[in-house]
């Protein structure tokens, strides 16, 4: 086989250009600019325009009504003008700002040629399954494929049909009247030509899960044969070179980006004093009654409103946790078709858990249910695909069918509830167990179970992170998943933590872990002392409807009256969520559990939920800093007890879940900011591709981001507020210092303007302090202090 590395590296190298994507099926957010981290934000969003034409700041209709909304601090905003140099007067600055002209495309016929038959030629190869008739030759990788396959499509020019055999020769072909200090341009410019289907490869390519281990693609044979048809039809095999340029050079701050930070800071410093408030009074409050209950959730921001609901419904204390339970794991669910990555995309999966029966009455209802359903649905595909019979099938059911989509589309709550009631099947959790002890007789990629040390280290883990002081008699991890009837971004509302997949699974391994007598012994010899009196059980959050779903079955009879009150003020709890967010949606808040029921069911509802929606703020502390506000679910919560910890366990929350946060409110921003470039348009035309993705309309790039109805409540109503992430943490600043001085990847975040990062030091007099660059750390205001921290600019 022909290699090059230096051709190699070098399109490694241009790849950054374009942030990886995942299949829709497993969805997971992430920024689509990740690959621009290293420099200052701006300069990144300048660059990314450049490239791939996206704009990455929000308009200056979006400054305009957060203006008039009061969102902004005028105070803030002017200073900040003033000192940018622009005129600090808002109104002329906000005219100026609209008055900007866009920069016009780059693209030619000839290029939208290229982009329309490799699209095609994609979507064939990197079909997963939905494919009646699959594309030839798959097995041998996308470039070979390509060979034998293009003579006969009459839309690929004959120049393209007689390819060398490797594809480095084809690059090199293509590239040889070019210098070769363009070649890395070039391979730049054509992977951003179509980036979601590039970012579809890179994380392909990098994951190596079964697809691409049984159908190769790489990025050289990609390029191949772009390069190879843009040659063919004479489109540019090179960026034009452009040394004008009309903008801010690269260390002028964008008028946008001052309205930005004006904004962000109006929004961060509510939040900070806020908590700095709280902090005071934590100080002073000695209760340390035993609760009736403790549920941990997931820090993501729909957490916030269902734990304010189940604190007010009873005596329960909440926690945040990421919600794959510190569990790295691949899951092999019970008559599931493909195992699935149940851990952020940041960490590789190191166990295998399955999914095995323990009680054989009610697998075997399960098995005949499942395969009566089965094969009904396969029944009903061939007749769809088989012209012989579709007309037949309609004449005879027609009538019936008929009726029963236009139920589902007018009476769509009543359906689910029917639904519901004829599923007489068991779900899996009442008569499986998952494998958490180490099996070294199962035999697969990743070894099953865990062992008795991991298991206390996984345990041990989640109470130190979380400052675990005591146990209730009862502990719930509760994971979560949404329910959508009709949504090819269902994973999106899935537990982004758990890579897009519901979070129920981890709650269930988490649980079964802290029941092992033998972990419980050791967590004890640790210095964690578990009751003996306390079981832990796992629940699934329903997100759209509210619902909190016990997986009790393993609970002895000693704790049935605990588990009937947590269970009716779960539902207590439910009502009054579901109103709120009923509310949210613009339905009524009277009827909030059956409106919300009514979104899970309708199939023609584009907005089942709002997601993540409005996320802004993700504040490390103890609960008792927040549990007395209302933050409108725009913030992550992760608990944290400084005093509980020596550094370990806000290290790993610094650089684990604040990580992927960021991710997450990157997504959100620039799929608001610019939802053509960085977004997926409207859910109306989606047109999903192979289970990959989804087109706007028949043909072109895959749409990576979030569609408009995730972000907006109407077309010219944005609900998202475009805000980089606000981190507030309650630590020592001294220690926050320390964790950023040993992780250059965070500085290099909080230094470029990615996210901010404010730290409430409870040791001096819980004052809030704001990370202003390098490793220095200023008071957010004369409010808190006029005399910088004793620990600013730690080398430690």
């Amino acid at each position: 086989m022909s290699t090059d590395p230096a051709i190699e590296a070098s399109i490694d190298a241009a790849a950054d250009a374009v942030g990886s994507a995942w299949p829709i099926h497993s969805f997971v957010t992430a920024n689509p600019l990740a690959g621009y981290e290293d420099r200052p934000f701006h300069e990144a969003v300048a660059d990314a325009e450049r490239l791939l034409g996206g704009d990455g700041y929000p308009s200056a209709d979006t400054f305009r009504r957060a203006w008039a909304a009061g969102r902004i601090d005028p105070e803030r905003l002017r200073s900040r003008l003033d000192a940018h140099g622009y005129d600090a007067d808002p109104e002329a600055s906000l005219d100026r700002m609209a008055a900007a002209d866009p920069d016009d495309g780059t693209a030619t016929p000839e290029t939208d040629r290229v982009d329309a038959i490799v699209a095609k030629w994609l979507a064939a190869f990197l079909d997963q399954g939905s494919a009646s008739w699959s594309m030839p030759n798959r097995e041998a990788g996308f470039y070979e494929a390509f060979r034998t396959v293009a003579p006969h499509d009459s839309d690929v020019p004959d120049a393209v049909v007689d390819l060398p055999e490797e594809p480095i020769d084809a690059i090199r072909d293509c590239l040889a009247a070019h210098p070769v200090g363009r070649w890395q341009d070039s391979f730049e410019f054509h992977l951003a030509a179509l980036p979601g289907w590039t970012g579809l490869l890179k994380q392909r390519a990098a994951d190596g899960d079964a697809w691409q281990s049984t159908y190769p693609i790489t990025l050289p044979g990609y390029l191949a044969v772009r390069l190879t048809l843009a040659d063919a039809v004479d489109a540019p095999l090179v960026p034009p070179e452009d040394g004008t340029d009309d903008r801010t050079d690269a260390g002028t701050v964008p008028l946008a980006d001052v309205w930005l930070s004006a904004w962000e800071a109006t929004y961060r410093s509510e939040l900070a004093e806020s908590v700095a408030d709280a902090s005071e009074s934590v100080a002073e409050d000695g209760d340390d009654d035993r609760p009736d209950a403790q549920l941990v959730f997931c820090i993501d921001t729909r957490s916030e409103i269902i734990r304010r609901h189940v604190e007010a419904a009873g005596d329960y204390e909440t926690f945040g946790y990421a919600g794959f339970f510190g569990v790295p794991m691949r899951w092999d669910g019970y008559d599931a078709d493909v195992t699935v990555d149940a851990c952020p995309p940041i960490l590789d999966a190191e166990h295998r858990i399955a999914e095995r029966p323990t009680a054989a009455a009610e697998a075997d209802a399960y098995d005949d249910w499942h395969a009566a359903l089965d094969a009904g649905k396969a029944a009903v595909k061939r007749l769809k695909s088989n012209a012989a019979t579709a007309f037949s099938f309609v004449e005879s059911a027609g009538a019936g069918y008929g009726a029963a989509l236009a139920a589902r589309t007018l009476l769509p709550g009543r359906v689910r509830d029917l639904f519901h009631a004829a599923d007489r099947s068991p779900e899996t959790h009442e008569f499986c167990e998952p494998t958490v002890d180490y099996n070294p007789d199962s035999v697969h990629e990743l070894r099953e179970g865990l062992t008795l040390e991991e298991k206390v280290t996984y345990a041990e883990t989640a109470f130190d992170l979380m400052g675990w002081a005591e146990f209730a008699r009862v502990v719930v991890f509760t994971g979560h998943a949404s329910e959508t009837a009709n949504n090819p971004f269902d994973s999106s509302l899935d537990c982004g933590a758990c890579a897009g997949n519901p979070g129920g699974p981890n709650a269930r391994v988490l649980a079964a872990i802290c029941n092992d007598d033998a972990v419980k012994a050791e967590l004890r010899e640790r210095g964690i002392d578990v009751p003996h009196d306390t079981v832990f059980l796992a629940a699934e959050h329903n997100t759209t409807t509210d619902e909190v779903q016990l997986y009790d079955g393993h609970v002895p009879e000693t704790h049935a009256e605990d588990i009937d009150r947590l269970r009716a003020d779960l539902a207590t709890a439910r009502a009054d969520a579901a109103a709120e967010r009923a509310a949210d949606m613009g339905g009524d808040a009277d009827a909030g559990v059956r409106e919300t029921q009514r979104r899970a069911g309708d199939w023609a509802e584009t907005r089942p939920e709002w997601g993540l929606a409005g996320n802004a703020g993700f504040v490390v502390g103890p609960r008792a800093l927040t549990d007395g506000l209302d933050l409108d679910g725009r913030s992550f919560l992760h608990s944290y007890d400084w005093e509980t910890d020596d550094g370990e366990a806000l290290d790993a929350i610094l650089t684990g879940p604040m990580v992927v946060t960021q991710w997450i409110n990157a997504q959100y921003y620039f799929s608001t900011v610019d939802n053509a470039a960085y977004g997926s348009g409207s859910k109306v035309t989606h047109n999903p591709v192979g289970n990959v993705g989804v087109y706007q309309g028949n043909g072109g790039d895959l749409m990576t981001g979030l569609p408009l109805q995730s972000l907006t409540s109407a077309d010219d109503e944005p609900y998202h507020q475009p805000l980089r992430l606000s981190t507030v943490v309650h630590a020592p600043v001294e220690r926050v210092t320390g964790i950023l001085a040993d992780h250059e990847e965070l500085t290099t975040l909080l230094d470029n303007g990615w996210l901010s990062l404010t730290v409430v030091d409870p040791t001096q007099d819980h004052r809030a302090f704001h990370y202003e660059g390098a490793l220095s750390w200023k008071p957010m205001d004369e409010r808190v202090a006029s005399r910088a921290p004793t620990a600013a600019a730690s080398d430690d």
